[in-house]
């Protein structure tokens, strides 16, 4: 068998040498035939062999004849040598090598996906490794039994085996790092850990009305208590008047442990986390501004901000929750984000009590400095606290003049860019994570929020100084929050907090009929 491959490769490589080629080209660069066969030389390794037998090799004439050689007379390249000598090249690259050379073309993509190649890749990554211990007989024969049979699997097939046993490492390398939770707020105690591990990172791609595309990398990152800020900004934003889409994407290298940082010529993995429509950037989803930026909130969590002379894009700030943010980076598709398993209802095992026993961590920053970070136990809601489809979980009361709580601080959304910074007075990011009496988070969201002055005069005479207040709302629920500006200290404090669960979703969790 060694002999005929041999022979083959001796009569394909003498066919290239006998083509008629123009001074420059690459046959005549070899010169003699002896000097060529001098000069090719390629160096074998052990153990790497090209496909054998008659099926293998009419695959690689088919592939040929279907990709279509440059003809005689045209400059050679890589693409015009014979399918054999490719694959002969390709047994020498790593894995990562081989992904990225299979987006080459159609023909390098089919050469790349070699089982021959990926069994011997697959084999050396996931062999048992026994440094003291003899081999047993059974797992080399199980070994040349595969490498035997590699032709007759379909193409491609060891190349996905191996893909699935990375996926599955990684997820359970991540799982063991993220199981442990902390105690206030039920979010994995070590995600900062599990990103850095796993090289996450996160890329927005701008898509245009003519089909163009535009991939971001992002510039800056923070770390909140309960969630993570991601900045993008750039001297070379596409004309906003263009762009019609933003996909915020989360983006890993597909062998962990190769990159701390994911860089583009290294083949990564893309999980759609949301889809934004660039048109809904109206006078509606303004959330403030300053002397030169407007800026726009596409929920869930995406500030916009705009030049205020140009009207085009400054940055983009992406506010992501803690809770499976690292599934919905790692685990969904280009196309379709990450859903997590349907939720098992829960029995309450007293209905009539209402909703017990619930906890509260709330946070509002600028994106990097914290102005409140507050935790609350033991909330509650009985089924007098019905409204409008929606129960009612009250969290600091207007009579209780002890859980007032104050604003650390300014109140306000810090942004930059390659050659200016600001900020936006009255508005912040709010993270807020609220769990369940069995310590599940029920209901997260991280998002900016406006510090709004209130229309009417503030509830209670014995308030001194202007009243403001704070709304959120998404599919979940809603959030009002009622504060007063004490202009001796200055600083706002949170006289009203107060949370709207909506009924569908108390139901579809617990399995309860209010």
């Amino acid at each position: 068998m060694a002999t005929g491959r041999g022979r083959l490769l001796q009569l394909q490589w003498q066919c290239l040498l006998a083509r008629p080629q123009p001074l420059g080209c690459f046959g005549s660069a070899f010169g003699s035939p002896g000097a060529a066969a001098g000069r090719s030389g390629f160096r074998t390794r052990p153990g790497a062999t090209l496909p054998a037998g008659p099926a293998a090799l009419s695959r690689c004439a088919r592939q040929d004849k279907a990709y279509g050689r440059p003809h005689d007379g045209c400059s050679a390249s890589l693409d015009s040598l014979p399918s054999e000598l490719l694959l002969k090249i390709l047994s020498y690259l790593d894995a990562t090598a081989l992904l990225c050379a299979g987006c080459v073309n159609r023909r390098f993509y089919h050469l790349a996906s070699d089982n021959f190649i990926w069994i011997r890749i697959y084999s050396a990554a996931f062999s048992p490794k026994r440094s003291h211990w003899r081999v047993d007989p059974a797992e080399k024969t199980d070994l040349s039994v595969n490498l035997l049979s590699a032709g007759d699997k379909e193409a491609g097939y060891w190349k996905k085996e191996y893909l699935k046993k990375q996926i599955a490492s990684i997820k359970a390398a991540l799982a063991r790092v993220l199981k442990p939770l902390h105690p206030h707020t039920g979010l994995p105690l070590k995600t900062k850990e599990a990103l850095r591990m796993s090289g996450l990172g996160w890329v927005i791609i701008l898509r245009g009305d003519d089909g163009r595309e535009y991939t971001m990398e992002h510039a800056h990152l923070s770390f909140n208590d309960s969630s993570v800020t991601v900045v993008w900004y750039s001297k070379a934003w596409p004309p906003l008047a263009t762009l019609s889409t933003l996909d915020l994407c989360g983006v890993t290298p597909v062998f962990m442990g190769q990159s701390r940082t994911p860089t583009r010529i290294r083949p990564r993995w893309h999980s759609l986390i949301t889809k934004y429509q660039l048109s809904q950037l109206s006078e509606s989803s303004a959330v403030g501004g300053d002397r030169l930026t407007r800026v726009f909130c596409l929920p869930p969590g995406l500030v916009v901000g705009l030049w205020k002379r140009e009207e085009e894009l400054a940055f983009v700030m992406a506010n992501l929750h803690l809770h499976l943010l690292v599934e919905r980076s790692m685990l969904g598709s280009p196309v379709v984000p990450y859903e997590p398993p349907p939720h098992a209802p829960v029995s309450d095992d007293s209905p009539e009590r209402g909703l017990h026993g619930y906890r509260l961590h709330v946070d509002m920053h600028n994106g990097g400095v914290s102005c409140l970070c507050g935790s609350f136990c033991n909330l509650s809601a009985n089924k007098g606290c019905l409204e409008n489809e929606y129960m009612k979980l009250s969290v600091i009361s207007f009579k209780n003049n002890t859980e007032h709580l104050p604003l650390i601080g300014k109140v306000g959304l810090s942004w930059k860019t390659n050659s200016f910074d600001g900020c936006i007075k009255s508005c912040s990011i709010m993270d807020l994570t609220l769990l369940e009496e069995y310590g599940k988070p029920f209901w997260c969201f991280s998002s900016p929020v406006c510090v709004r002055c209130c229309p009417g005069p503030s509830h209670g005479p014995h308030f001194l100084g202007e009243a403001y207040y704070v709304d959120y709302s998404d599919s979940e629920g809603r959030l009002h929050m009622e504060l007063v500006w004490i202009e001796e200290t200055e600083e706002y404090f949170i006289v009203s907090l107060a949370l709207y669960l909506r009924l569908a979703k108390v139901n579809q969790w617990f399995g309860t009929k209010y």
